[in-house]
């Protein structure tokens, strides 16, 4: 059982569940995150065995998909020292990198998607990051929360 639960989010046109389990061994980085918050979570408190609700937004219908776990903590992001990448930032250096990424691993797809709209229904779920501060990409999850999404996204 994961140690601690996070939910992630991707833009499914830039990168989406399916896009994970196609990746090479199910596994990619979790770059270009660049929000101080969210870059301390995966840096600070993401570990090895982490449960990860896999989030696509900025969709028609935004939803929980499915499952992924981190398989790698956290280390430099590299996308902050390419002047290429749009994620560059000319004040990171190697010696005092400022953004960090984990690997993350394709777990399964849920039989039937969560939406935003549902959790927000669901009363369980009211004190929910995603419900209360959705802008977040790398957020905390309960065990509560966990294992109630897992149980709607299984109907």
């Amino acid at each position: 059982m994961p140690q601690s639960y996070w939910l992630m989010k991707s833009e499914p046109d830039a990168f989406s569940l399916d896009d994970l389990k196609k990746s090479p061994k199910k596994t990619t980085t979790w770059e270009g995150v660049r929000n101080y918050q969210a870059r301390n979570i995966m840096r600070d408190l993401c570990k090895k065995g982490d449960g990860v609700l896999f989030y696509h937004s900025r969709t028609k219908e935004p939803a929980i998909v499915g499952l992924a776990k981190v398989v790698k903590e956290s280390y430099p992001d590299h996308t902050q020292f390419d002047p290429d990448s749009p994620y560059f930032d000319p004040k990171a250096t190697l010696d005092n990198p400022r953004w960090f990424m984990v690997d993350v691993q394709y777990d399964s797809h849920f039989k039937t998607p969560v939406t935003l709209a549902e959790a927000k229904q669901t009363e369980a779920l009211s004190n929910m990051v995603l419900v209360n501060r959705g802008r977040l990409s790398v957020q905390p999850v309960t065990a509560q929360e966990w294992k109630l999404i897992l149980k709607m996204g299984k109907r």
